[in-house]
């Protein structure tokens, strides 16, 4: 080892080598992260202004949604600017930057998703409580909670796969700094760094995604005893979006992370990470929020109001 010299920077491979296909690939993801961040900033945006959207539901939202903005700038804006310019390269400190905000937010992530699905579950099986159990202090405590937890799950596993040395090979087979394709190229044993990874996003992921099956599944039994059927289908329309977010979000990231080996089947791997870190990105702040009654309501009232002012400068 003390002949081998230490990589002063790394290749990220990306999707694909063909130029043609990765101006595709720019102009396509150039809209999705677009729509995604724009998506977003119109709830945060329209959860700030309009009066309507105070309630805690609203305001986990909206924190959900700053959460996805910032989780797409670690992605999107480094892997668009490789794609136009067919420039791959990026320094260890960088690389090492990238995966460590990629494990904190995403993580982030997964508490948000179980603490909603709690809020939904308060909200529907326990309505004449819910001022009292969602009140602003818990509110706050609980995405406190999400970003504190996070932090101490996460953070030292990911710190340690940043320490271990490199000297070999620098080509990254993924379009961000993956763990499990960082590991492979260092020079020492990582067995013990990817089991403490394994048993972080474990617990993480399979915690998180119980108490969603648990929240949603007394919030359909619950739904189930509504005596409307106008009512029950208007209930149920709202959880199957939901469920779609939450079904993409967790199979790929269960298949992709909760396993001891996180070596092998890299071409997989990286179709597996677009679905969790681009798609669900894209798909989230439209079910979650976009295609609510009161949301679209909101952004009625504020594109009348901004149309009205408009015609009266003019």
């Amino acid at each position: 080892m003390n002949n081998q010299t230490p990589v002063v920077e790394f290749i990220i491979f990306g999707l694909s080598d063909n130029h043609h296909v990765n101006l595709i690939l720019f102009v396509v993801l150039s809209l999705v992260f677009f729509f995604t961040v724009m998506g977003n900033a119109v709830v945060v945006t329209l959860s700030l202004v309009d009066h309507r959207l105070q309630s805690p539901m609203y305001f986990f939202l909206r924190n959900f949604s700053v959460l996805e903005i910032c989780f797409s700038f670690v992605i999107m804006p480094r892997f668009l600017y490789s794609l136009l310019t067919e420039i791959k390269s990026i320094s260890p400190p960088g690389c090492f930057l990238q995966l460590l905000l990629f494990f904190v937010l995403g993580s982030c992530i997964f508490f948000h998703v179980g603490m909603m699905s709690f809020d939904r579950y308060v909200a529907i099986c326990r309505p004449l409580h819910y001022s009292s159990i969602m009140n602003s202090r818990v509110c706050f405590q609980l995405v406190l909670g999400c970003w504190g937890m996070s932090l101490l799950i996460m953070f030292p596993p990911a710190f340690m796969a940043v320490l271990v040395p490199f000297c070999g090979p620098n080509v990254i087979n993924h379009f961000y700094c993956d763990t499990a394709a960082l590991l492979q190229l260092s020079c020492t044993d990582t067995g013990h760094i990817e089991v403490m990874l394994m048993l972080s996003t474990s617990g993480l992921i399979l915690g998180n995604f119980i108490v969603t099956v648990v929240s949603y599944g007394c919030i359909i039994t619950t739904i189930l005893r509504i005596p409307s059927r106008s009512g029950r289908k208007k209930a149920f329309s709202t959880c199957s979006a939901h469920l779609l977010v939450v079904v993409i979000l967790y199979s790929s990231s269960i298949f992709r992370y909760v396993r001891k080996s996180q070596r092998g089947a890299e071409e997989f791997d990286k179709f597996v990470a677009f679905f969790f870190s681009v798609v669900a990105q894209l798909f989230n702040p439209y079910i979650y929020a976009l295609r609510n009654e009161q949301v679209k309501q909101a952004l009625k009232d504020v594109c009348v109001r901004a149309f009205s002012m408009c015609a009266g400068h003019t």
